[in-house]
């Protein structure tokens, strides 16, 4: 009788570990870190660009790092809380961070004054390395 008991705990236990999470509030949660760390990470790259100052090349690069790291990030957390087609969720990620980046940019700046192929390139680079990540995950 005790072994149907313990056993019986453990599958409930268990199935809070195998249901996938709640897709809007795993979103959300992966998209506040990522822009979180996003925020940590440009802090970073401005402290180290006062201190070196070094040329625009070296800007463009760390911002492209940035984009890579946080769509990875993003991805990953966001295929490990919902864990069902990780790919998926982990460009999804990507392309929710671009799509808030780039309105935020255009408010930011009256309009979008970025060449077109720049936005695609972002935008591929932020889906690629979401989906990478929620692949890793």
């Amino acid at each position: 009788m005790y072994m149907m008991k313990l056993h019986s705990k453990m599958k409930t236990r268990d199935r809070g570990r195998t249901e996938p999470g709640n897709p809007f509030r795993a979103v959300a949660t992966a998209i506040v870190i990522m822009f979180v760390v996003s925020g940590i990470l440009l802090l970073v790259l401005a402290a180290i660009l006062y201190q070196l100052e070094p040329g625009e090349s070296v800007i463009k690069i760390g911002v492209i790092g940035i984009y890579v790291i946080t769509g990875f990030l993003g991805g990953f957390l966001l295929g490990k809380m919902i864990r069902q087609q990780k790919f998926l969720w982990g460009l999804a990620a990507g392309a929710i961070y671009f799509v808030i980046l780039f309105i935020v940019s255009a408010v930011v700046k009256g309009g979008c004054s970025m060449e077109p192929t720049r936005v695609i390139t972002t935008l591929i680079l932020c889906g690629a390395s979401g989906m990478a990540g929620g692949m890793i995950s």
